[in-house]
């Protein structure tokens, strides 16, 4: 689907052309793991169809669309290649986060070309000097998804008062930077999953940012940044953490989802050589594919309603409990925890066909166990404050 002219596509129609790129990416998924990048084919056609806009500012030629068309189109892309699907989710909202930012930083970044791409790299290791103006800021980033195909990045930095680490309460801030204030380490990014996000390593040295160039995390937290001046839909004041949380977990929808067909596919003619028993009359495989089919639609029910209560508290211009946020962030983060167990269950069930690097099934595995890494979706990390918030306590992180 090309973009038409001046005209929005409809969801249903994003979501649509998605789907329609199975076939294909699936064909280039062996290509995305060798390159370890998404082909640039791919990034092509789905700048094309308009993918990348759909949480964009309409004001900057966005669609400003409800996030679930969102997730949507990243679910389908997944289910062809779940690298592509992973880098499609974090590229695809940081025009959310973009949106955040003060708009003479929006400017630069779109003001020329709206279609520009923008990655990120949250870890908090950049070292941080205030100076007049803004801050100069120097590090080595990894974990940098799709870097390849942008034009500027956010990094995460920790901004201590006076400089000086350890002084008091930190402020977390992103860092926006164009692509002529860093250069990208392509030699780290060796893995066993994901191999295809082109996760690479960012390297800066002492360069200046200006402070309109900065997002506070707390601004984020408090849903009250400067952006919302001239971005002021209700698309714009929700929770960034819900936002990036559910595009970091959605992706494995699409893992599982390509896993399950697999294992049907393997299922649908195996006959084991030492007992003769034919796996589609096996009803343990059909006990752990039924379960699999089952929890993960229950799962993305779940997250499909989530977003929209959150709408619906952004529609009426009301705050989401602290709650509801610290226990919606907890469900979207167990996603992919629990769809890889739910697909190691059905590859110890398919015997010496499931152990072949060439089985359809066996890079999605890898692809669901290497995204239990990331740390916006370790539940771990939440449990505390669903807790904590139903007894009245804050946050103790406050990403959510």
């Amino acid at each position: 689907m090309q973009e038409r002219s001046g005209v929005a596509p409809t969801a249903d129609e994003l979501i649509a052309c998605a789907k329609a790129m199975i076939p294909t990416l699936k064909q280039r998924a062996r290509q995305c793991t060798s390159e370890r990048n998404v082909p640039k084919e791919s990034i092509a056609e789905m700048k094309a169809a308009g993918f990348f806009r759909i949480l964009q500012p309409k004001r900057w030629g966005g669609y400003e669309m409800h996030p679930n068309v969102f997730f949507e189109v990243q679910k389908a892309l997944a289910e062809g290649c779940m690298s592509t699907g992973w880098m499609y989710g974090v590229l695809g909202c940081h025009p959310y986060e973009l949106a955040l930012f003060h708009d003479e930083a929006q400017a630069e970044v779109w003001g020329e070309d709206s279609s520009m791409l923008v990655a990120s790299t949250y870890q908090p290791v950049g070292q941080v000097k205030t100076v007049e103006g803004g801050f100069r800021l120097s590090g080595h980033w990894g974990f940098s998804t799709g870097s390849v195909h942008c034009g500027w990045v956010l990094l995460g930095a920790l901004v201590w008062p006076n400089d000086v680490p350890g002084s008091g309460p930190p402020d977390m801030r992103t860092f926006l930077l164009p692509r002529s204030d860093y250069t990208i380490g392509e030699d780290a990014w060796h893995v066993f999953g994901l191999q295809g996000t082109g996760s690479h390593d960012i390297i800066v040295d002492d360069v200046f940012v200006p402070e309109y160039r900065t997002h506070r995390a707390v601004d984020g937290f408090l849903c009250q940044n400067p952006g919302q001046a001239a971005n002021d839909g209700p698309l714009y004041t929700l929770p960034w953490a819900q936002v990036f949380t559910r595009s970091v977990s959605t992706a494995a929808f699409g893992g599982a989802q390509a896993a399950i067909n697999a294992g049907m596919a393997i299922m649908q003619d195996r006959v084991s050589t030492n007992t003769g028993k034919a796996s589609k009359a096996d009803p343990i495989l059909h006990a752990a594919l039924a379960r699999a089919i089952s929890e993960k639609s229950e799962m993305e029910t779940t997250l499909r309603l989530t977003f929209d209560e959150l709408m619906g508290y952004a529609e009426r211009g009301e705050p989401i409990p602290m709650q509801k946020r610290a226990f919606f962030t907890y469900q979207s983060s167990n996603v992919v925890r629990r769809l890889a167990d739910l697909v190691d269950d059905i590859v110890k069930l398919l015997g010496g066909r499931a152990i072949y690097m060439t089985r359809e099934i066996i890079q999605p595995w890898f692809d669901l166990h290497a995204g239990r890494a990331h740390v916006a979706i370790d539940p771990a990390n939440r449990t505390a404050d669903v807790i904590g918030t139903l007894l009245g306590e804050e946050p103790s992180f406050t990403f959510l």
